[in-house]
């Protein structure tokens, strides 16, 4: 069976996002294909893809890399951020279907459940689901495709603190979802521009560095990595 290449780019992805591969790390055809037990065709379809939306750099005499952002970089995607989610909550606001709030519903009472129970081990898992359904209930690909991509990207440049006070940011996104019910658009964007603000003051960078300030290199393991072959999205 062949592996689809959005299956290896979703698995190569997600190694970047998580430290697997260090940035300015070399990524060889040979050595994904042998970690995610593949062809080197979706490697290097996968690859190609990595570096339209900036994971991946192909430098000269190197070939592909983990590319290396600037802080004016990831600081320009928290702006970015601040700007395309209250955009896409005033958009749920009049595309929202009732499946999408029954999710959204859902998983405000598991948030505000797991605080009570002073359970925060998934409570980030819990909000970024939360923000995807959102998204999705935006009715507009391109800017589903964007916000996906921002949120991988944010990720991997920043480590995120939890709220100081989790319950009223559970409230806040139990208020956002009243408001998407009441296709209140604007109440919405002002709801969804406060969650965003207080998620971007609350990221800091993540240093993949060695003491002294040098650059970790990054190695690729050779520990073969099971890919899943279903063919969602990214």
């Amino acid at each position: 069976m062949r592996v689809p290449a959005q299956s290896v780019c979703t698995a190569i992805r997600d190694d970047i996002v998580s430290g697997v591969f260090a940035r300015g790390s070399r990524l060889t055809e040979e050595a994904l294909a042998r970690r995610y037990g593949v062809s080197r065709v979706p490697v290097r379809e996968a690859l190609r893809t990595l570096e339209s939306e900036g994971f991946v750099v192909t430098r000269r005499h190197a070939g592909a890399c983990v590319a290396e952002p600037s802080e004016q970089e990831a600081a320009d995607l928290l702006e970015v951020r601040m700007l395309l989610e209250p955009l896409s909550a005033a958009r749920a606001a009049h595309r929202r279907t009732e499946a999408h709030l029954k999710v959204l519903r859902g998983l405000v009472r598991l948030g505000q459940e797991r605080v009570r129970r002073d359970e925060g081990d998934d409570l980030r898992s819990l909000a970024d689901w939360f923000h995807e359904t959102l998204a999705q209930a935006s009715g507009s690909p391109g800017l589903i495709a964007l916000l996906a991509q921002l949120r991988h990207k944010i990720d991997w440049m920043y480590a995120v603190e939890p709220p100081v006070r989790p319950a009223d940011a559970w409230a806040e996104h139990g208020a956002l979802v009243d408001a998407v019910a009441r296709r209140d658009a604007e109440r919405a964007r002002s709801l969804a521009a406060r969650l965003a603000e207080r998620q971007s003051a609350a990221a800091r960078p993540r240093r993949t560095a060695r003491p002294g300030g040098v650059p970790r290199p990054g190695r690729v393991s050779n520990a073969q990595r099971a890919v899943n072959t279903a063919s969602g999205g990214n």
